[in-house]
């Protein structure tokens, strides 16, 4: 083989078997389109699901303790605490507070007058069951006169006169009592002295309460006639009766009965008692004749009118 034909062999055994594929010119990136989900099938994967955790042995569980029964008296106190207070409640409670608080100042007042009876002498207590005794005496008297005036009129022969000659007895007793017409008779004179100025209106007439209890029949205050419409009132520094001012030395004419009405202010307690503690001087004298002059005009009623008319 000649030399020529020795390189054109060796250069076609050099050449690659299969060319090298051409270079394309560059060009942009293209957007690949999503890949549509075939059908029949699940586009994305279902959540992973834990493993379970195998439970232990049966005999490696240990049960939980019962709680412990509550008895009679912790079901009672978890009931009661902590309160749960309702508005009828808070009002219930708030009227049995006043309730007791009355009681207890009833009761409180009641303790001071039985230490007051606790501690009086012996004699000042039989002076009270007198005094006691006196009154219901006098009330028997009154409801005896009474049944004999009964039965005067049912048996008198001559009712109508026996009914006049009452009526004019009954008008005297009213007058007496309403101060209309003048009254002696026994009773006693009190007089206080008041050289501090301490005693006040109230204090004369817890006197002029003590001595209508006792069965006083007329009674007059330093020239004022005392009656069922009389009130006692503070003015300026001084006292008044029914409008009147009077000044101490207060001077009281009182008709009754003596062994009554002088007892009646000397109780433990009393009248007198009151007043000296106010630093009065308090003095009492018996009489066997009294004079209340003191009048009252007589006040003809404006709407009231004798059922009899």
């Amino acid at each position: 083989m000649s030399e020529p034909e020795r390189e054109q062999e060796h250069q076609e055994s050099a050449r690659p078997a299969v060319s090298p594929p051409r270079t394309a010119p560059e060009e942009q990136p293209r957007a690949v389109p999503e890949e549509q989900p075939r059908a029949g099938l699940r586009r994305e994967l279902p959540a992973e699901v834990p493993a379970p955790v195998p439970a232990p042995p049966e005999e490696d569980v240990v049960p939980e303790p019962a709680p412990p029964e509550l008895t009679g008296r912790q079901r009672l106190m978890k009931g009661l605490w902590p309160p749960r207070v309702t508005r009828a409640q808070l009002i219930v409670a708030l009227l049995l507070f006043g309730l007791g608080f009355g009681l207890a100042v009833q009761v409180a007042s009641t303790s001071d007058t039985d230490s007051a009876l606790r501690g009086a002498r012996q004699e000042d207590l039989v002076r009270i069951l007198d005094e006691l005794d006196d009154r219901t005496e006098r009330l028997e008297d009154e409801r005896r006169g009474l049944e004999k005036q009964r039965d005067e009129l049912e048996n008198s022969s001559d009712q109508a006169e026996e009914a006049r000659k009452q009526t004019i007895e009954k008008e005297r007793q009213l007058g007496v009592l309403a101060g209309t017409v003048a009254a002696q008779g026994p009773g006693i004179m009190m007089t206080i002295e008041d050289p501090k100025g301490t005693v006040e209106a109230d204090m004369l007439l817890d006197a002029v309460q003590e001595l209508r209890a006792a069965g006083a029949e007329a009674i007059q205050v330093d020239g004022v006639r005392v009656v069922a419409s009389t009130y006692l009132t503070d003015s300026d520094g001084a006292i008044a009766v029914d409008g009147n001012k009077i000044t101490a030395p207060y001077r009281f004419k009182v008709i009754g009965k003596p062994q009554d009405l002088e007892p009646a202010l000397n109780i433990p307690g009393g009248v007198v008692q009151t007043l000296e503690k106010e630093q009065a001087t308090v003095t009492v004298e018996r009489s066997s004749k009294i004079v209340v002059d003191a009048l009252r005009a007589v006040k003809r009623p404006d709407y009231a009118r004798s059922s009899s008319q």
